[in-house]
């Protein structure tokens, strides 16, 4: 009862897989520990497992095991994981495996391992499929809300956020950081995209530019999607010289990366502690850039530093 209490008060998935290691570890003095989720014929390794699952000859033996778990759906004991592969190089000799069905499906499983052959009991064994299957809603529950939660601050056709996450981001780095970069991209001549090639491929080129986006920025960067074709980046931190090169290499790679081939423009603007500024004129300077952008002939960068509308 008070481990159901306490997974179902986590918040995150990530809580609830360190609260459940914590238990693992506590009750079975594992060496390593492993969260997998299942989907189709693919498997993810959650944040949180011990890495050497994720290492090469760890994931090797991930995957024999969800082969198995696929097919058998039931907890699985090896008393030396080693010979049944036929590797020595695999770190570790003893495992136990519990799938994490709900619903009577199969979500993934739970793997602890110890380098000791022969480590886990019978009893040990039957433990560790009581602690998983009574944890496996509070696992469930977690990836569903965040899963939900991932959608709301989400544009759909791009995976980049949601304008309404952007902003809220940027007044919180505006609190807490020195400076920071706001680049406003918009897609040149989308509406001649759609009209000469139909409606999908527009789609698919604002996932291609947004795909350049994700693929030039750092994973503490924001790419957003603003509105229609176009598409914002916040860089928190960075500074106006960062700020002009992301946009710069942006212009570029989308160019050279898009088919069909189109271009885009860019408006930059920036702020930081020593001038008092609004979330709002930092927008409208990025706009009024894009503006000029377009005006001198597209396929460009323009900064509009000042604050002057023009």
């Amino acid at each position: 009862i008070i481990l159901r209490l306490r997974l179902n008060s986590s918040t995150s998935l990530d809580e609830t897989v360190q609260f459940l290691k914590s238990q693992i570890k506590k009750s079975f003095n594992t060496d390593d520990i492993g969260f997998v989720l299942l989907k189709d014929t693919e498997f993810t390794i959650l944040n949180g497992s011990n890495s050497v699952f994720l290492s090469e000859v760890g994931k090797k033996c991930v995957e024999f095991i969800a082969e198995n778990i696929r097919v058998k759906k039931e907890a699985l004991l090896y008393s030396n994981i080693q010979n049944q592969l036929a590797d020595e190089t695999i770190p570790f000799s003893s495992l136990m495996v519990v799938p994490m069905i709900e619903s009577d499906s199969l979500k993934g499983f739970c793997i602890v391992s110890h380098s000791i052959p022969y480590y886990f009991t019978f009893d040990m064994f039957k433990l560790f499929q009581s602690l998983i299957h009574h944890s496996t809603l509070a696992i469930t529950n977690s990836m569903l809300r965040e899963e939900l939660e991932r959608m709301v601050i989400t544009d759909q056709l791009t995976q980049l956020f949601a304008k309404g996450f952007l902003n809220d981001e940027i007044k919180q780095s505006m609190e807490k950081d020195e400076e920071g970069t706001f680049i406003l991209l918009d897609i040149d001549n989308f509406k001649k995209v759609n009209d000469t090639f139909g409606h999908q491929t527009g789609d698919e080129i604002l996932v291609q530019v947004a795909n350049i986006i994700q693929q030039n920025i750092r994973s503490s960067d924001i790419g957003a999607r603003w509105g229609g074709e176009e598409l914002a980046i916040y860089l928190p931190g960075a500074s106006l010289k960062t700020g002009s090169q992301v946009a710069h290499r942006l212009v570029e790679a989308v160019y050279k990366n898009t088919k069909p081939k189109i271009t885009v423009s860019c408006g930059v603007s920036y702020w930081n502690k020593k001038r008092k500024d609004q979330v709002e004129s930092l927008f409208n300077r990025a706009d009024v850039g894009l503006y000029h952008a377009k005006e001198r002939g597209k396929n460009q960068v323009v900064i509009k530093e000042d604050k002057s509308p023009f």
